[in-house]
């Protein structure tokens, strides 16, 4: 036996590092730019669906904006994968506000506009914060992991 300091026993495998800690990949930092461009579409799609078919439209922008946040995030593993679209999303619908130098702008009414932001930011943090799937096969014995 020695005299120095003992190490803690390692896990069985190698734990990659994930999150911010993974080291970069540029094929998911373009997989994540590709999501946050798919978001800012279904963004622009979403305010004018809403605008054309009130409540039937602002059900469907905010189905198409649950499913690629929720999307992102079960694809991607991590919070990151719905926080980019929604970050899209957020910009594309933040720029439509600004109008036009008529004074037009592409939401209809205000009830709309109100119901489509607050849906959509609501939306995205459900997605960004819900918990993570369980992944069958790999148990690493501790429970809620």
């Amino acid at each position: 036996m020695s005299g120095g300091r003992q190490e803690a026993p390692r896990p069985a495998g190698d734990a990659a590092a994930t999150g911010l800690a993974a080291p970069l990949n540029p094929g998911r930092i373009a997989a994540y730019v590709g999501l946050a461009v798919l978001g800012a579409l279904v963004g622009i799609a979403g305010a004018l669906v809403q605008a054309a078919w009130f409540p039937a439209g602002l059900l469907l922008a905010l189905v198409a904006a649950a499913g690629l946040f929720c999307g992102g995030r079960l694809v991607f593993g991590t919070q990151l994968g719905a926080l980019a679209p929604a970050a899209g999303w957020l910009i594309s619908v933040v720029v439509l506000l600004g109008g036009r130098p008529e004074g037009d702008y592409v939401f209809g009414d205000e009830l709309g506009l109100t119901l489509f932001m607050l849906g959509g930011m609501v939306v995205a943090v459900i997605c960004a914060t819900m918990s993570r799937s369980p992944r069958h096969g790999a148990d690493s014995g501790r429970p809620g992991k």
